[in-house]
């Protein structure tokens, strides 16, 4: 009872402060598309077989690229619903831009870090499939609108590190061709890999400030557009580097209500902000107040209703219902059952949004942070 109480007096909190439209706005933020994590189910159980424990970490045993068959499942859902404007949901797919060049990292004796553009990624994940091609008539449809999540969605010079002193968890998941590994198997004290911006070491500012520069670039060579937004990995981000961002056109930041800020002594401070909020340099915060996280939740919750109540209340206080929606939860190469699972979750709340609020108005972050006065 007071873990409910608490919650609910949190969501009122979040949602009190900050930009108000008397408009019903619905934004679903996807996170993590394009970068890989486990490559498929035959790596899986490999890796098991090692005797690593993995507990029940859902990335390790459902996420991975997206192939056609997903993204035509998802597409199937989302075009399926319709407001009374006849306009669809929109996803946006906050994307990693590139993953690691195992082969050439390890020729260099994990000194050197090699990359290659996610779409390429895609090519040699899934050689017979048209992949892209469903991104970009997902785009034209608009059924969703890639944003900016990083160059890579690892961090490069703590991965490297540990490489380079044999950590054998991480080394062994490397020869498999991924490193998303709990973090208990690799060293607790360690940043958390899946963080790319996750350190304030002066050292490496520059290789950082060259690695957003470098993403964005990477962003709109393969989209033809610039990323507007940005959201990053683990949302966590120095405040340093944000003039980063706005040097190469970002003017909005998607975030939890808690932004996570490394500091020098590998800690992590955190720091309260609300939608509508500027920091520095002028960059607009957009906050996610609402949660469809399926995969990510246990068997007993109640996704559809906990994120309809959440919706409800962002609109009582006059907010965007700002909807967080990883990956994970629509992925079913490695795992069918939790695409198929997810995705009947998926339309019910769609279905129940436009239901009770059929005037209901279905933006992309970047369309948010336009309208945000």
């Amino acid at each position: 009872m007071i873990s409910k109480i608490k919650t609910i007096i949190g969501r009122n909190i979040t949602n009190a402060r900050g930009w108000k439209t008397k408009r019903k706005i619905v934004v679903i933020e996807s996170d993590d598309w394009g970068s890989i994590r486990m490559p498929n189910k035959k790596t899986l159980n490999n890796f098991l077989k090692l005797g690593y424990n993995l507990g029940k970490d859902p990335y390790c045993f459902n996420d991975t690229l997206a192939n056609t068959e997903d993204l035509t499942e998802i597409f199937e859902v989302i075009s399926s619903c319709q407001n009374e404007r006849k306009q669809y949901p929109k996803f946006t797919f906050n994307t990693v831009m590139a993953n690691p060049l195992f082969n050439d990292i390890k020729k260099s004796g994990f000194t050197e870090y090699f990359y290659e553009a996610f779409t390429e990624t895609l090519k040699r994940y899934y050689p017979k499939e048209s992949v892209f091609n469903l991104w970009q008539q997902g785009i034209n449809e608009n059924l969703l609108q890639p944003q900016f999540h990083g160059r890579e969605h690892v961090n490069v010079y703590s991965w490297l590190r540990k490489l380079k002193e044999g950590n054998k968890p991480l080394l062994d998941a490397f020869d498999f061709g991924f490193w998303g590994i709990p973090k208990s198997l690799y060293g607790e004290e360690t940043t958390n890999l899946q963080a790319s911006f996750g350190t304030a070491d002066p050292l490496i500012f520059n290789f950082l400030k060259e690695n957003i520069s470098v993403g964005l670039k990477l962003f709109e060579d393969v989209f033809n557009f610039k990323s507007k937004t940005f959201i990053a990995n683990n949302y966590t981000f120095p405040e340093n580097l944000y003039s980063s961002l706005k040097e190469n056109g970002v003017i909005g930041i998607q975030s939890i209500k808690k932004q996570k800020l490394p500091q020098q002594n590998m800690k992590i401070r955190t720091k309260n902000i609300y939608t509508g909020k500027q920091n520095q340099m002028h960059q607009k915060y957009t906050v996610r107040n609402a949660f469809f996280e399926p995969s990510l939740r246990s068997k007993n919750f109640d996704n559809v209703k906990n994120c309809l109540l959440q919706i409800e209340n962002a609109f009582f206080w006059k907010k965007p219902a700002i909807i967080s929606s990883h990956r994970v939860n629509y992925i079913g190469r490695i795992n069918k059952k939790n695409r198929q699972s997810n995705l009947i979750m998926l339309k019910e709340l769609l279905s129940q949004i436009i239901r009770k609020w059929p005037e209901v108005e279905f933006l992309s972050s970047d369309e948010l942070v336009g309208d945000i006065s």
